[in-house]
């Protein structure tokens, strides 16, 4: 015959248990309109203000032109690399009809040390021939026209407009914009032109040159590719990027 266990039996084993933590609470999953909120967004800009108030573009130039081709040049290379080659490079090609009349070869061996030189060399001559046939040596102040030439697409478009005249024409999206914006979930996007139609969205116009100078240093010194110096950030309280460092 099956013996019942007694009420005290069972309560003196129970007391004999550890008492078991409660579950640890999952964090709260934030959505997409609290990553972008004004107050949020405030805080990120003020970080920035606060740590490059003076943000400039680091590719070495003296006018639209220069800046174009330096621009074309720093694709897949770094803007050091580049500032070493450009000044040799328009003391002996100081204006688009001398880029336009070299040879491709010669000029790929000038500028073989930025990397992708046969690309390069090719979009620079070839954007040289259409600044001087259809613009008269002259770099264009629209979107539109800029796009025409071999070689540029809008990040450098971006760059010339913004740095070199001034427009504010859209968000240069480079490696650090498209890191920094996906860390701090100001956009999901995962190719450089959704990216910077959202930061369009989100950031001030007034803030479009500024804000692409701010975050491509931050990037540089602070919001690293592959270690980020995230103790020593302030927008580290505001970023749950899955790999952050601390």
């Amino acid at each position: 015959m099956r013996l019942k266990r007694s009420p005290t039996t069972r309560t003196s084993r129970a007391a004999g248990r550890a008492p078991q933590a409660p579950p640890a609470a999952r964090p709260r999953r934030k959505n997409a309109r609290e990553y972008t909120s004004p107050a949020r967004l405030g805080r990120i800009f003020a970080a920035l203000d606060a740590l490059f108030p003076r943000a400039e573009c680091a590719l070495h130039h003296r006018n639209a032109f220069q800046l174009l081709i330096a621009t074309i040049l720093s694709a897949q290379c770094t803007d050091e690399r580049v500032n070493k080659v450009t000044p040799g490079l328009f003391v002996k090609y100081p204006s688009p009809q001398d880029f336009g009349a070299v040879h491709q070869e010669v000029l790929e061996q000038d500028i073989r040390s930025t990397g992708f030189f046969r690309n390069k060399a090719k979009s620079i001559i070839g954007a040289s021939k259409i600044l001087v046939a259809r613009f008269g040596g002259a770099v264009p102040r629209a979107m539109d026209e800029l796009l025409t030439l071999p070689g540029v697409a809008r990040k450098t478009a971006n760059v010339v407009l913004g740095t070199a005249y001034g427009i504010a024409s859209g968000v240069v999206v480079d490696t650090h914009v498209f890191r920094i914006a996906r860390r701090l979930k100001l956009t999901r996007a995962k190719t450089p032109e959704k990216v910077e139609q959202d930061l369009m969205r989100i950031v001030p116009r007034e803030r479009w040159i500024g804000f692409s100078h701010q975050v491509i240093w931050f990037g540089r010194k602070i919001c690293q590719a592959r270690r980020p110096l995230c103790a020593s950030c302030p927008l580290e309280p505001l970023c749950d990027a899955p790999d952050k460092t601390v």
